[in-house]
This record gives structure tokens, sequence and C-alpha cells, in this order.
């Protein structure tokens, strides 16, 4: 059983429960899935950057990552409609806390001049989205073997019915959050 779920079992759903008096454990917040997603425009000009995302993606997350394409043609970008523009993983289960455990405890300290994720990211259903500006952060990916440095979007959803929910969820799961001035 990965480690951060264990803790959530023990230390963390009781401590939800009784923060927040619920009437059943079924309503106390947990982790449903995390989206990991790389936009790129560049892969109009050049298929194989496609390829090489892909593998970064998969590397970092350990799961295959799936094509995404565009919905809509948008002439100002040069897009039109079926074209591929990034990739996706969508993370549930063990691999899920695996790959939350990583990031929080050993990719996110490695952010230069890091102070913390934002506190206010939250949609208000309570997920989490956070944007990373490089890959490079990851300890799986080999500096060297990159073309080009991406950032990545990560959204993490929560069964939370509220983003105060949500926020304890994620500070207990020991989210860095940055301190308001």
């Amino acid at each position: 059983m990965p480690r951060l779920k264990d803790r959530y079992q023990k230390e963390i759903a009781p401590s939800l429960m009784k923060k927040f008096t619920y009437k059943s454990v079924m309503q106390i917040p947990r982790l449903d899935k995390i989206v990991v997603n790389v936009g790129c425009g560049d892969a109009r000009d050049n298929s194989k950057v496609l390829d090489a995302v892909a593998g970064d993606i998969s590397q970092i997350t350990g799961q295959k990552a799936v094509v995404t394409y565009a919905r809509k043609s948008v002439a100002n970008f040069k897009v039109r409609a079926g074209m591929p523009v990034g990739v996706k993983v969508t993370l549930r289960g063990a691999k899920m806390w695996e790959f939350l455990d990583r990031l929080l405890n050993v990719a996110l300290p490695r952010v230069r001049d890091f102070r913390g994720i934002s506190p206010s990211a939250f949609d208000g259903r309570g997920n989490y989205a956070l944007g990373l500006k490089e890959q490079l952060i990851f300890p799986e990916i080999v500096y060297d073997k990159i073309d080009k440095i991406r950032g990545m979007d990560i959204v993490i959803c929560t069964t939370a019915q509220s983003d105060e929910e949500a926020r304890e969820l994620l500070t207990l799961l020991g989210a860095p959050f940055a301190q308001t001035a």
C-alpha cells in the first residue's frame, strides 16, 4: 500500500471526520484522481514533439500518456479541429498516491526559489490546479535526454464539497501552501 494512502486512512481521515463533524465516513473528502496535462503548440509543425512529450510524461507518472486533439479550429493559433495539441494522463488508485507523494516530497522542493504553492488555486468545488514551469524537477527526467523544457498542468480532483475541506485535506497530506501576507 502506498505510504501516503496508509497515512490518509490512519491519521488524516479520522482528523477530518472530527474537524468537520461528518455524520458518515462516506462524507470524508478523499482523492478521486490526478490529471497531468501538457499542451504542446509545437506539435502542428513537428509530429516528433508529441512522442517526446508523451515519453516524458509517461516516465514521470508511470502510466502511458494519451494524445489530446483540438476540438475547435482557431485561425489565430493556426489550429484545425482534430489536430494533436497535447498529451494527458489520468492517474487513479495506487499510481495516483505514489505520484502525489513524489510531487509533494521530491519534486516541489526542487523548484528554484520555492515559497509554496498558491492557496487560492481551488475551483470552488474542491479541486486544485497547479502549473509547473519545467519537467526537470522530477528526478525521473534526465537533463541531457530532453529536447526542450516544457511546463505541465496538474489537477488534483477530490470528493470535497467545498474549497475549505479540500484545502484541509491537501494540507494534512503535506501540500506546502504559501503563507499569505
